[in-house]
Formats: structure tokens, C-alpha cells, sequence
């Protein structure tokens, strides 16, 4: 049985540090009836960004949540804000971006079978037929788009029309071996995460555990981070590490690698989806 998501309802928000921001925002939501569930917020005392989530309690709340938007704005505007609402309930619609590699996709199938992550997966994407059993086992479609040097223009725009057509909010590269085109990702919609395969920015691009292994490291790790046109440049969701030692070979770091993916690339789709990551500049806040 899977466990029942409480009603809540998470704000996000960012703007220029003032004093009385804080107060403000309580104050508009215990107006209203709202319980607040959960509240943490960060300045950045170099830039003066201010960075906000709230979670509250939908329950005697007295604005319904469709009009949550319009009625904050008000507030919104005095303090120059950006901000978004997102009702807890409502699952996030996820699509998958898989190559040959199976292991980080089929550990995010089983935590969704689990109902571990919150989430709704209507297609997988693949440019190989590799991973079809892993679709066809969790009863999910799975399409492939052949992809060459030649084609991709017209193979991003057929992923892009399957990832519309299915109102994907997320896409999720667990191990797709292609560099998405800063015109496939002005166009998407939606953010991107993908799991890098070393402890950026170290070992950025391709055979990052070979290079580790050249260079005669004893740390190697894993990287999540939101997709931008700079490759491997996005803003850092996770991060983890596990050491190695002379003894270990090429094939060792990769075997130790992928357990820091699965893990890794998990705890990003879980804290986007609880809507606990934040995005200014290059950097991102992470709420725990």
C-alpha cells in the first residue's frame, strides 16, 4: 500500500535580502488560517540573495490553492519577489533519459515502486533498445530514438514531442550518454538533472574514472546537477565520495562508481520533487 501524501503546500522564494521578510510571509499565511509545517530560509551575504522555503499545512488554509498565486502577489511585489507554489499532493510528472547503462534507471524505478519518491513516470527515452526490459518489467512505455552525429537535430525534436505530449516537468538523464543542445534545452520546458560520473568540476567530460585513474586519485565521487548549454556546468543538487587505493583498477572505480550514482542521482530527484532546491547564478540552496 502506498503511503498517502499529507496536504500541504510548499513556498519557494527568492529576492534581494530586506528585513521583514520572514514576518511578512508567516504573517500572510497564519492570516489565512495556515499552519506551518516547516520553514528555513539562507542569505547569501556576498550577492544579498535571499533564498526561502515554507511548507504549511493546507487544512483550515482559507485560500484555495489555485489562488495562491494571485493572492500572494501582492507581498510578492513589495519585495521584488520570484516566487512558486506547489501543492505536496500532486505528483511530479518525470521523464526518463536512459542509454545502455541501466543501473541509475532501474534504481529510480524500484524506489518509485516503492513509492519512495513521489513521482509518475509515463515514458522512458532511449537511443538504444538495451533498457526495454526494465520498462516492460515496470509496465512503463519506452520509446527509442536512434541518435547520429547527423540526425540529432531531428532526434531531440522527437524526444521533445514525446516529453510534451506526456506533460513531462522533469527529465531525468539517468546515464543518457548524449550532450543535450542548448536547443533542446531552451525548448524542453522543464528542468533537467543528469548524474556525472565524478566529483565535478573535477574529471569533466568524457571517461572521467580513467582519467581518475591516471591522475592516481583516492577520492572519486558523483555528481547531480540541473543540465545547461555549459557541459557539466550546471548548478550542483548532490554530491558524494567514496575512497580508493593503488590497488584498485580501472573497472574497480567504475564497479564503486555506479553505487555513488544510483545513491547520488535518488537523493536529487527526491529533494527537486519536495521542491528543496533553490537556483541563483551558477550556485543552487539546498534545504534539508
Amino acid at each position: 500500500m502506498t503511503a498517502r501524501k499529507k496536504d500541504s503546500i510548499v513556498l519557494l522564494i527568492h529576492c534581494k535580502d530586506r528585513p521583514g521578510i520572514v514576518a511578512r510571509v508567516s504573517g500572510f499565511i497564519h492570516d489565512f488560517g495556515g499552519n506551518i509545517l516547516d520553514s528555513d530560509h539562507h542569505t547569501d551575504e556576498e550577492t544579498n540573495d535571499f533564498l526561502m522555503r515554507m511548507e504549511f499545512a493546507t487544512d483550515g488554509f482559507q485560500i484555495p490553492p489555485e489562488d495562491l498565486p494571485s493572492a500572494f502577489k501582492p507581498i510578492a511585489n513589495v519585495y521584488d519577489m520570484r516566487y512558486e507554489v506547489h501543492p505536496c499532493s500532486r505528483r511530479t510528472h518525470v521523464g526518463m533519459l536512459v542509454s545502455k547503462q541501466d543501473h541509475c534507471l532501474a534504481d529510480l524505478l524500484q524506489r518509485h515502486r516503492r513509492d519512495e519518491l513521489h513521482i509518475d513516470i509515463p515514458v522512458i527515452i532511449s537511443n538504444h533498445d538495451t533498457c526495454a526490459s526494465w520498462a516492460e518489467l515496470f509496465k512503463i512505455p519506452f520509446t527509442v530514438y536512434p541518435v547520429t552525429k547527423e540526425t540529432k537535430p531531428q532526434q531531440e525534436q522527437q524526444v521533445l514531442t514525446l516529453l510534451k505530449e506526456h506533460q513531462v516537468e522533469l527529465v531525468v538523464m539517468a546515464r543518457y550518454m548524449q550532450i543535450l543542445s542548448a536547443g533542446f534545452l531552451a525548448q524542453v520546458g522543464c528542468p533537467v538533472i543528469n548524474i556525472h560520473h565524478s566529483f565535478l568540476p573535477a574529471f569533466i567530460g568524457a571517461n572521467p574514472y580513467r582519467q581518475a585513474y591516471d591522475r592516481g586519485v583516492k577520492i572519486i565521487g558523483a555528481t547531480a546537477h540541473y543540465a545547461t548549454q555549459d557541459l557539466d556546468e550546471g548548478p550542483i543538487i548532490e554530491q558524494d565520495v567514496i575512497r580508493v587505493g593503488h590497488r584498485d583498477t580501472v573497472e574497480d572505480l567504475v564497479r564503486k562508481g555506479r553505487d555513488l550514482e544510483e545513491i547520488v542521482l535518488a537523493r536529487a530527484v527526491r529533494r527537486h520533487i519536495e521542491r528543496r532546491v533553490l537556483v541563483y547564478g551558477k550556485k543552487t540552496v539546498v534545504f534539508d
